[in-house]
């Protein structure tokens, strides 16, 4: 027990370490990105991202050999009108489906199956917008999904990318311990 408790202590400090590091360099990092764009909206007497400063922007070396990405995405939870929307659906494939089989119904249910979270896979939900079916009904309940959309917050991504040569394919440099 003395030494398994060792090992996790000493483990469990270089953990900490490296997630230190990963902090300060994602933070320098996007510290030096933001520095580059002010750079050019300075130069150019535009803001390049928005109002809101949200967008994607790939950085390349000047050999083509190297690239970043820096990514910005919105975080998005579902309101209680996702439900309605669940209802609509249901109404019109009850009615398109009459004398068919009963598992054309899974369609929908497995686009508002949840997780062991409680939360549907946004995927799925988004999936259904993009079908476009002449029924009115289907239309409301697409419009209960867009209202039924929070975004909550937002979220910086940073990815790296280096390849061998111009014509070979982008490797991606992960910093996820799963990958290494």
């Amino acid at each position: 027990e003395a030494l398994e408790d060792q090992t996790v202590r000493m483990v469990m400090g270089y953990a900490v370490d490296l997630a230190n590091q990963i902090n300060r360099f994602f933070n320098h990092t996007m510290a030096d990105f933001e520095a580059f764009l002010q750079t050019l909206e300075e130069h150019y007497q535009v803001v390049p991202r928005g109002a809101k400063g949200k967008g994607n922007v790939t950085l390349t070396s000047f050999d083509g050999l190297l690239k970043v990405q820096f990514a910005t995405a919105d975080r998005i939870t579902f309101g209680v009108e996702l439900e309605m929307a669940r209802e609509l659906f249901l109404e019109c494939v009850a009615e398109w489906a009459e004398g068919a089989r009963p598992e054309i119904r899974t369609l929908i249910d497995d686009a508002f199956k949840t997780d062991s979270a409680g939360e549907v896979s946004r995927e799925a939900i988004f999936r259904l917008l993009r079908l476009d079916f002449d029924d009115e009904r289907w239309g409301r309940a697409q419009g209960a999904i867009r209202d039924a959309i929070r975004v909550v917050g937002t979220k910086r991504y940073i990815r790296f990318y280096t390849r061998a040569a111009l014509d070979g394919p982008w490797q991606p440099v992960p910093l996820d311990i799963a990958s290494a």
